[in-house]
């Protein structure tokens, strides 16, 4: 089979980033070499000065396909992935009909799938009230993982679980070795909040912020690091959004417990602050919090004791969002943008001195490994899937409709000037997306294990 050279003088490895050249063949990386090391035979494409990074793997995506295709699908989907740079995508169980519960459920979502994807796949199977004799066999079946709910969902179909329905789950969930992600917020906290706020405005921010406490996310971590330590499952935290979880998080890793965090672009870059009332685009749950708790997010990032970035991309038709009423309350919790979260990671990480080795470790290779496919997603090493991101770091622009690419142009990040621009996306040695086309048909695959 021909040999591809391809070259850069700015290569993200896990050893740093340097000139090198990725040699693919058979959609793998055969090896990376320096720049004067390149076989004669090989057909060489030269980046320049562009950086060249891992595909990202994004582990928290919800592509709500089969049965709510009008809110998003794996066509869209993956090409707005493969246009923020994405490679892999693993989507969430509960915004799709029916849910990913049972086998037959995952095998819809195979059907749906089948020919729509610009990039890799996987599903995580869902946890809920009742299908605990599920499990065992979704993880048979190849699910890399589970998701749950502590709280409503805000959606009918995907039932959040008590500590009583976790607790007859938990043995199920240990004996696959498979994570369990968690949305943790307990609902005791959020409806006493609630309460509180009987007659207050829902058009404020501030009103929606009060009414997912800290203390709902907090009480849900003590609780689900209480029951790790019990039955010794692999526990994931999904879109940590309080900083006051930090302090939780660092001594439950230091206890030697197997627990894992994460946050999202959103998180990481907005405000409570800066969101305007009546804005809701920017809702979300858990909700974006002060500047202060922003910035302890950013230290946990540094620290490790979040692990990874996720988007969390979350879309729906833009009428869910009730934009002209404003109102907090009523309106869909979700923030979509896949395709904007490199720039706007990159952004905000650059200013405060991170590096793109720090990006390829929080958006490659942490949710790479969550997912179950690090040894062959997440990293430009020998022997990996030939998936990388050409990417101008020191490129900016404003955030148009076109540069969206998923099903509805709507989004908080309008208008905002980013910084760092993908140039070209390859999958397996071929090019999926350059300069907003994405040519070739679409080849994307479950990755099975």
């Amino acid at each position: 089979m021909s040999l591809a050279a391809f070259r850069s003088r700015r290569v993200v490895t896990p050893n740093g980033i340097r000139a090198a050249v990725v040699l693919v063949q058979d959609e793998r990386i055969l090896e990376v070499v320096p720049p004067d090391k390149i076989p004669a035979h090989a057909t060489v494409t030269d980046f320049g000065d562009a950086a060249m990074l891992p595909g990202l793997v994004d582990s928290h995506v919800h592509i709500n396909e089969p049965g709510r295709t009008e809110w998003e699908g794996f066509r869209t989907a993956t090409r707005a992935a493969a246009a923020g740079g994405y490679t892999t995508v693993v989507d969430m169980p509960l915004n799709c009909l029916p849910a990913t519960i049972t086998v037959e459920a995952l095998e819809a979502k195979r059907s749906a799938a089948e020919g729509q994807c610009t990039v890799d796949w996987k599903a995580w199977g869902g946890v809920v009230s009742d299908n605990q004799e599920d499990i065992e066999s979704l993880a048979a079946a190849g699910v890399p993982g589970f998701k749950c709910f502590l709280v409503h969902p805000g959606i009918d179909g995907f039932t959040m679980v008590s500590e009583q329905e976790l607790r007859a789950a938990l043995p199920h969930v240990a004996k696959t070795g498979l994570p369990l992600l968690v949305h943790a917020e307990l609902p005791g906290p959020v409806d006493e909040a609630t309460r509180l706020l009987e007659g207050a405005d829902w058009s404020k921010y501030s009103t929606y912020v009060q009414s997912r406490p800290d203390e709902a996310e907090l009480a849900a971590i003590r609780q689900m690091i209480s029951l790790c330590r019990e039955f010794r499952f692999r526990l994931h935290i999904v879109h940590v959004a309080t900083g006051q979880a930090l302090e939780m998080l660092r001594a439950a890793k230091s206890e030697g417990l197997p627990v894992t965090a994460e946050t999202c672009p959103h998180y990481l870059h907005f405000s409570s602050e800066a969101i305007r009332d009546g804005k809701t685009l920017f809702k979300c749950a858990p909700p974006i919090r002060t500047r202060e708790n922003r910035d302890n997010l950013w230290k946990g990032l540094q620290e490790g004791v979040i692990d990874l970035v996720t988007t969390d991309h979350s879309p729906c038709p833009p009428g869910m969002k009730l934009l002209s009423e404003g109102n907090f309350r009523k309106a869909w919790g979700g923030i979509a943008g896949i395709s904007l979260a490199l720039p706007v990671m990159w952004k905000d990480a650059s200013a405060r001195g991170f590096t793109l080795t720090d990006i390829a470790q929080w958006m490659a290779e942490g949710p790479a490994r969550l997912a179950g496919c690090e040894l062959r997603k997440g990293q430009l090493v020998r022997g990996f899937d030939a998936d990388f991101v050409v990417f101008e770091p020191e490129l900016e622009f404003d955030v148009t409709e076109d540069r969206l690419f998923y099903r509805h142009s709507v989004s908080p990040y309008l208008g905002e000037r980013l910084r760092g621009v993908v140039k070209k996306t390859y999958l397996r040695g071929r090019c999926v997306f350059v300069e907003g086309e994405f040519p070739g048909e679409a080849f994307g695959r479950e990755l099975r294990p």
